[in-house]
């Protein structure tokens, strides 16, 4: 059985504190493009600007146009977890073999942004997020809470 989005932002708000959770809208100042999707980033004191905040962690529920339509994610109920990892994180989850980034419950780079170390799953099953999603989640907040910490020190 596939993981919701809201139980996986539910997981991610629950497990990790600090974390900020902004829906994209018209309100928030988002672009069109982002309307319903979800990045979460750590802002522990909930004073960061919004051009300091860099999310570790997306929901995204559509194709963003030519750019990134390689998921298909315009399909009924199909959404995409990304998830910002370590170089060697990154390199120990997926293979050089291609990737079919249409495909259902399978960790693989990130169609854009692998380059970048970002992996991504479309509509993870509950074992996969348990397995495999769950650790990738801890890293790159914990990714993210040292880089918010290194920028305090300075």
């Amino acid at each position: 059985m596939s993981m919701t989005e809201i139980e996986i932002t539910r997981h991610i708000t629950d497990t990790f504190p600090g974390v900020d959770v902004l829906v994209g809208s018209k309100e928030a100042g988002s672009p069109e493009v982002a309307w319903g999707d979800i990045f979460f980033s750590y802002d522990p004191d909930g004073t960061l600007a919004p051009e300091k905040k860099f999310p570790f962690a997306t929901i995204v529920t559509k194709d963003y146009g030519d750019f990134d339509a390689a998921s298909n994610l315009n399909r009924q109920g199909v959404f995409r977890l990304n998830i910002g990892v370590s170089k060697a994180s990154f390199e120990a989850t997926v293979s050089g073999e291609e990737h079919d980034f249409t495909a259902l419950d399978k960790v693989m780079p990130h169609p854009v942004y692998g380059k970048m170390f970002w992996l991504c799953v479309l509509n993870p099953s509950q074992e996969t997020f348990r397995a495999v999603v769950q650790p990738l989640l801890a890293e790159a907040y914990q990714r993210a809470a040292q880089k918010i910490s290194n920028r305090s020190e300075s």
